[in-house]
């Protein structure tokens, strides 16, 4: 009996402009997300997410990242997103409430118990993984140290965290994520995408995957 073949899914985040979405998803990137936090240098209106969003075809996972949003805003964004994701200290059922797949960003301080996590946040679609740093929910451009992934919890991992093309390769055979998530990695500035790192990027996540 042949190897199962894993297939790491691939999420390009702080899309701003349409020529980044349809580069990537000329690439067959699966997932494209939008920053409505509002501190963010990738943060984009409502307005503007309702533009980029009809760029978007079929099949191609549109996700909102939020981070201790008001519901309202949430709500707004709602139509044009397919996924939200939390950022933020939001609760299982702060996540939970707007009828809609969800994914909880858990950054990996010191301490943090991710079994325990993964049951806490069980009505999540995955629970994706981020370096920690004081004050900031997210796109540090920093690693963690990936050996404190259990082997198996009970959510899909995505992983996410200061990837580029030089180190997603190993990232992926450490790992073994279902999913991996990149944002500056793969930018010439901040919300602008650059061509050749997202092709180098897709180039080596295909790489890395295996039969196994």
């Amino acid at each position: 009996m042949s190897a199962a073949y894993h297939r790491t899914r691939i999420k390009f985040c702080g899309l701003t402009q349409p020529a980044d979405i349809a580069a990537a998803v000329a690439l067959g990137v699966d997932a494209l997300g939008f920053v409505m936090w509002p501190q963010s240098k990738r943060a984009i209106s409502v307005e503007t997410l309702a533009t980029l969003a009809a760029e978007v075809p079929a099949f191609v996972t549109r996700v909102g990242l939020f981070v201790d949003a008001e519901p309202a805003l949430i709500e707004r964004c709602a139509p044009y997103l397919d996924l939200l994701q939390f950022h933020g200290n939001e609760s299982p059922a702060a996540c939970a409430c707007y009828n809609m797949a969800w994914i909880k960003a858990l950054r990996m301080r010191d301490g943090v118990d991710l079994k325990r996590e993964a049951e806490r946040y069980r009505g999540a679609s995955a629970l994706l993984l981020d370096a920690y740093r004081p004050g900031v929910p997210g796109g540090t451009g920093e690693t963690f140290d990936w050996s404190r992934i259990p082997a198996a919890l009970t959510k899909p991992v995505i992983l996410a965290g200061g990837l580029t093309p030089d180190n997603i390769g190993t990232a992926i055979h450490q790992v073994s994520p279902y999913a991996v998530d990149v944002s500056g990695g793969i930018e010439a500035r901040p919300g602008g995408k650059d061509a050749a790192k997202m092709t180098a990027f897709v180039q080596r996540v295909a790489a890395a995957n295996r039969p196994r």
